[in-house]
């Protein structure tokens, strides 16, 4: 199933360069991020999960780069940019070569499976 975004002809005209440059220097900084690392965790202080998945990498010999966004109070706008961006709800966002991978769960699915490794190649 395609992942639905609102099309393009449904953004009137006057507001599409807005909606597009919406907190653009978040997303191409992660989009800078996830070309030049081949493990990129989008995070936040205090979050849980975000460290379950770094412990987890690390645990798993996986080096990562780290990007945080702020603690529960601070910078949401910008990590909603990422969210909005990347279909993604939640923190963490764990990239493996550019591609999504999911959460911390998810990540420990795939290395539990040996398919981290497989995309890591």
């Amino acid at each position: 199933m395609p992942r639905q975004v609102l099309a393009e002809a449904q953004v009137h005209p006057a507001i599409r360069d807005r909606v597009a440059g919406h907190h653009r220097e978040v997303i191409d900084a992660a989009q800078q991020a996830i070309a030049s690392h081949p493990v990129v965790v989008f995070g936040m202080a205090a979050n849980p999960f975000v460290r379950k998945a770094r412990r987890a990498l690390d645990a798993a010999g996986v080096v990562h780069h780290d990007i945080d966004h702020g603690g529960y109070l601070s910078e949401w706008r910008r990590r909603n940019a990422l969210k909005m961006w990347a279909g993604w709800p939640t923190f963490p966002m764990v990239f493996v070569k550019g591609q999504l991978v999911g959460g911390a769960d998810d990540l420990a699915r795939l290395i539990a499976s040996g398919e981290l490794r497989r995309l890591l190649g």
